[in-house]
């Protein structure tokens, strides 16, 4: 079976499902997730407005409220891809 092709972001995976982004890899060790809570209108185009961004463990072993390591809510999608990047390399690093 082939695998299936995702967008990336700086060379990571990038997945949407409704109003939620996951950037990074299930397979390492943290994954991060952004929840966009508000959008709002920019020349006929709804924009994300707020996003909640996660940076999540992946060890299923772990319960959901352990699995959560850092969590900040930003202003668009542009600074929280931003925020999550750096907080994703840094993870990723130890």
């Amino acid at each position: 079976m082939a695998e299936k092709e995702f967008s990336t972001y700086k060379g990571r995976p990038l997945v949407r499902c409704g109003d939620e982004l996951y950037y990074g890899s299930m397979e390492d060790r943290f994954v991060i997730r952004m929840q966009v809570k508000t959008k709002k209108e920019v020349n006929g185009l709804m924009i994300a407005d707020k996003v909640a961004i996660q940076l999540l463990c992946t060890d299923p072993d772990l319960s959901p409220r352990k699995q959560l390591v850092k969590a900040s809510e930003k202003n668009g999608l542009y600074l929280a891809l931003d925020i999550a990047d750096v907080w994703l390399e840094r993870a990723l690093k130890m």
